[in-house]
């Protein structure tokens, strides 16, 4: 290794040599900074060729383009049809033009006799002539951030078999090409905060290539859902408004999108019991904020005579499964459970309760975690009634819904007791 002196020495020399340059005519930074600006100068032109080539190639582009358009000016061309910027006005069709007979956007079908004000209902908005339509603000950060909240009056369970009742729904409305989704609900009083949901309807455009998603909301859990293809349903998105009936029967909520009878969905709750007003909303946003896009022109309350007629098997959610479970009992307003000896207490708590409706095997009770209700199932049907008559004092009882999976699980035992020849009881427990 060279001692500190030789070190010493070659650094002078390099610096001398660096300072003084006379042989060579110029100093060892000069030669430096000269070959960087020689470089500088290659990379600039390679710069200004490439522009070059590209413009070059853009024109070509615009020419060829050129020669193309000239080439099929002669042939006809099909455009699609879109709405103006800032019309708010469908095309009509050709026949309605020539007869005056087109139905306006803010206004129902003079054949489904739902004007301001008629002997069956009325509409409840818009209310004053200073608002003409709603759409969700940009604004909004949840559903119920300025949502549009519409009050549903005299709505009476026990009177909906007479036709003396209101029962239906109808809304106009358009959602355009870009949105997503959008939706509706009705909830009874008492909903919490629309914790509880008789019926929720939410088109998704973007979903499974596009789906109709019904379903209803208990103890702030959904239930499961009802989804129908959007293309074999009557067209919900593009520039044009359309009409949703939604009837309210024994039977659950029918739904008719422009006359066609779309689905059912079949009562999964009980309804009031006492005559009411029930609660409309069209929420803002969807449960995660996303915005939902779409215009509520008029919307119209009253009592309509059954708009289902004919053979309607076919019609989605119709006698799809029993929504209502034979044997298993919905136990709910229970204190909520938060560790594992809460729950057995629970547990034996229901089976003590129940015991005498389980025949010689007891009940099968099932209390989820943090949860505030339970399912108990009992021996048969006959002790399922039983039991919603004699313990309705004591606890919040209902008939506990039947999910689709287990419809097919009974369907399936029931064929396979058929084909052994045998009746087979069946049980998810």
């Amino acid at each position: 290794a060279p001692s500190d002196g030789e070190g010493s020495d070659a650094s002078g020399d390099y610096s001398s040599e660096e300072v003084s340059g006379d042989e060579g005519g110029a100093t060892l930074s000069e030669r430096r900074e000269a070959k960087l600006q020689q470089m500088r100068n290659e990379l600039e032109e390679k710069k200004r060729k490439s522009v070059e080539e590209g413009e070059a190639a853009e024109a070509l582009r615009l020419q060829h383009l050129e020669e193309a358009n000239s080439a099929i000016s002669l042939m006809p061309s099909v455009k699609r049809k879109k709405r103006e910027e800032g019309g708010d006005k469908p095309a009509m069709s050709l026949i309605a033009n020539l007869q005056g007979q087109a139905t306006p956007t803010h206004e129902f079908s003079k054949d489904l006799n739902m004007g301001k004000e008629n002997s069956s209902g009325t509409v409840v908005f818009p209310t004053s002539s200073d608002v003409a339509s709603w759409t969700p603000p940009d604004t909004a950060s949840n559903p119920a951030d300025e949502a549009l909240e519409i009050q549903l009056p005299d709505f009476d369970s026990l009177r909906l078999q007479e036709g003396s009742s209101n029962n239906t729904i109808a809304i106009k409305f358009s959602a355009p090409h870009e949105s997503k989704r959008f939706s509706i609900n009705i909830a009874a009083p008492g909903h919490r905060d629309y914790y509880d949901i008789l019926f929720h309807f939410n088109p998704r455009a973007r979903q499974k290539g596009g789906q109709l998603v019904i379903n209803d909301k208990q103890e702030g859990i959904w239930g499961s859902a009802l989804e129908v293809p959007l293309s074999t349903l009557p067209l919900m998105f593009g520039d044009h408004a359309c009409t949703l009936v939604i009837q309210i029967n024994g039977d659950g909520f029918d739904i008719f999108l422009d006359g066609e009878h779309c689905a059912r969905l079949e009562h999964r709750t009980q309804l009031p019991k006492e005559k009411c007003s029930l609660t409309l909303q069209f929420p803002s946003t969807d449960d995660y904020g996303s915005p939902e896009v779409w215009t509520v022109y008029r919307v119209w309350w009253g009592q309509k005579p059954s708009m289902a007629s004919g053979d309607i098997s076919g019609v989605p959610g119709v006698n799809m499964y029993s929504s209502l479970h034979p044997k298993k009992l919905f136990v709910s307003g229970l204190s909520k459970l938060h560790s594992l000896p809460e729950v057995e207490l629970r547990r034996a708590e229901l089976e003590r309760a129940f015991r005498k409706y389980g025949g010689s095997h007891g009940v099968a009770v099932v209390c989820p975690m943090n949860a505030t209700y339970a399912f108990v199932e009992v021996e048969a049907e006959r002790q399922a009634d039983l039991a919603l008559q004699e313990m309705a004092s004591k606890y919040r009882l209902n008939r506990a819904r039947r999910t689709k999976h287990e419809a097919l699980q009974e369907e399936r035992a029931a064929v396979e007791a058929a084909n052994q020849g045998k009746l087979q009881e069946t049980s998810e427990w």
